[in-house]
């Protein structure tokens, strides 16, 4: 079924409302989660000399961010809930834009890196070509996608005030493949149980040089 440009924009103000709304609890929930994995596997990838300009996509009230900017990089975030983005610049002192990944408006061949972090789930599978071609083309070339959704089998819809695409391994390496990048590494989270007990799916992706 294709969704119409309304319908699109209804999936895209429930979901943020419903950060909006729980922005406290959310981080409060969220705040002292270890995704150290991800980060490490994420900016280890990334080529040039440090300090890197990283986009922290969707950076929902800034945990990450703030570490980037511990560790010493450039780091801008992205959001779509108000709420969340005006947490994100208290926590982190970072600039933080404020867009609908609907309407996105990124630099072109800016970023050493884009942290995708547990936020392109959120983008309806039949928008996820274009929202990862815009990503592809705000990195530099050479620059790294790190990516963590939950994953399942194709299934799409609304959990609670939530709407999120749920990918396996195959149809998600095609969509990046498709969008012009190249595969570095994948693992299932958390590490140290079976796979039945790994809902969470992280990539990482390179955009070709030349």
């Amino acid at each position: 079924m294709t969704l119409s440009l309304e319908d699109l924009h209804r999936i895209a103000a429930r979901t943020v409302a419903h950060y909006d709304q729980r922005a406290q609890a959310y981080w409060e929930g969220t705040r002292d989660h270890d995704v150290s994995q991800n980060i490490g596997a994420f900016l280890a990838h990334i080529r040039v000399p440090p300090p890197f300009d990283l986009l922290d996509f969707g950076c929902g009230p800034g945990r990450d961010l703030h570490t980037f900017k511990a560790l010493g990089h450039r780091a801008v975030g992205l959001e779509g809930s108000p709420q969340l983005a005006a947490m994100a610049r208290a926590h982190s002192g970072c600039e933080v834009l404020e867009q609908s990944f609907l309407q996105l408006d990124l630099p072109h061949d800016r970023y050493d890196g884009v942290f995708a972090n547990a936020v392109l789930f959120h983008v309806p599978g039949q928008e996820l070509p274009r929202v990862l071609r815009q990503l592809h083309r705000s990195l530099k070339p050479g620059g790294v996608l790190f990516s963590s959704n939950p994953r399942g089998d194709g299934q799409e819809g609304w959990t609670g005030d939530r709407y999120g695409a749920f990918h396996d391994w195959p149809a998600w390496q095609a969509h990046l493949g498709a969008a012009g990048f190249a595969e570095l590494a994948h693992f299932y989270r958390p590490t140290g149980v079976p796979i039945e007990q790994q809902p969470w799916l992280a990539s990482v992706w390179r955009k070709p040089e030349g």
